[in-house]
């Protein structure tokens, strides 16, 4: 009872500190093929040393903390040091950063449907958390996808991601660490924002039945979902008013009051577009149950990645315009962004 009760707290004080206004959680969790793909776009070579020297300058920009929460990693990272012997997820707590570890081990073809996928690696969860935990992650995150084309998703994908996000999510917090649940609508595509409404309720009312089926406590976890945005190859182009609108739609009829925040994942949009769709969210719908932040990969790390392109003369320049992206998604989770603050680096 009494290690029941440590966990309970421990996830508490977790969700506390990443629920703080202004800030948002980096996803820095590509897996060693995604990260290659997009070292390879930047030129860069992806070795353990180039990873390592990335990540490092991520986590260790100054002051970052005062935008970043938290940080997902990959588990490569977390026995990875800092240049000065300092693990890696220590300099995310020196930052007053909570370290985080994704812990799908990605997609596999869900037989019978024509091409959905669904997530793998609940095997030995369980036991990977706890190896985790003592290495300093106090929240896990694990990815679900859904593609809208003719037919997709099935409502056998529907059904079969909601489970493993549930059951990965109770496996979480048995083990006293706060799950992210993020189940994304791909924007991929060119259907509209009415289809990726559609879809994305009816795949998130699905994860929350399954999240109670489990038992999942709905105060101790965090929400990454999709915004509600048309496919990137529509012929007409979401404006923010109506990615917040059809979002926040979406979110009031599948979501719970007790979720205590949602943090977007960014999912293809360029940087600007991020900002500018969760600002929106704030201007247009105060007063709503949950925080609204974010959780952006590319829309944080493109400009740095560009900028540094393996370089080390380029680490400070690259380290102003990451934390000047972390600055301006701070403020759009306060609704404070405005487009003219992408020019004052």
């Amino acid at each position: 009872m009494d290690m029941v009760i440590d966990a309970v707290k421990d996830m508490k004080a977790t969700v506390a500190a990443l629920v703080v206004p202004g800030k948002g959680i980096l996803a820095a969790d590509e897996s060693i093929p995604t990260i290659t793909k997009r070292f390879d776009a930047a030129g860069i070579p992806s070795n353990p040393d180039t990873r390592r020297a990335y990540r490092e300058l991520l986590i260790g920009t100054p002051q970052v903390g005062d935008y970043l929460s938290g940080i997902i990693l990959f588990e490569e990272t977390l026995d990875q040091k800092a240049a000065n012997g300092t693990l890696l997820p220590e300099l995310c707590a020196k930052q007053g950063i909570v370290p985080g570890i994704k812990v799908d081990k990605g997609l596999v073809e869900l037989p019978f449907t024509g091409g959905d996928k669904v997530s793998q690696g609940l095997d030995g969860l369980a036991e990977r958390l706890a190896v985790y935990k003592q290495k300093g992650a106090r929240f896990a995150k694990w990815r679900s996808v859904y593609n809208i084309s003719s037919g997709h998703p099935t409502r056998l994908a529907i059904q079969a991601n909601a489970e493993v996000l549930a059951r990965y999510a109770a496996i979480c917090q048995n083990q006293g660490i706060v799950p992210i649940v993020e189940p994304e609508v791909l924007i991929d595509g060119d259907h509209s924002i009415d289809q990726c409404a559609e879809v994305s309720e009816r795949a998130f009312h699905e994860v929350f039945h399954a999240l109670h089926r489990h038992g999942v406590q709905l105060e101790l976890m965090v929400l990454k979902p999709n915004m509600v945005i048309a496919g990137k190859s529509h012929a007409h182009p979401s404006t923010p008013e109506e990615v917040a609108d059809r979002t926040v739609e979406v979110l009031r009829r599948t979501v719970p009051g007790a979720v205590p925040t949602i943090n977007f994942l960014s999912g293809g949009q360029t940087p600007e577009q991020a900002s500018a769709n969760l600002n929106a969210m704030h201007t247009r719908h105060p007063g709503l149950p949950w925080n609204l932040s974010f959780s952006y990969a590319r829309a944080l790390q493109d400009p740095v990645m560009k900028l540094w392109k393996g370089d080390p003369s380029k680490v400070d320049e690259a380290r102003k315009a990451f934390f000047h992206r972390a600055k301006l998604n701070g403020a759009a989770q306060k609704g404070a962004y405005q487009p003219a603050m992408e020019q004052k680096i």
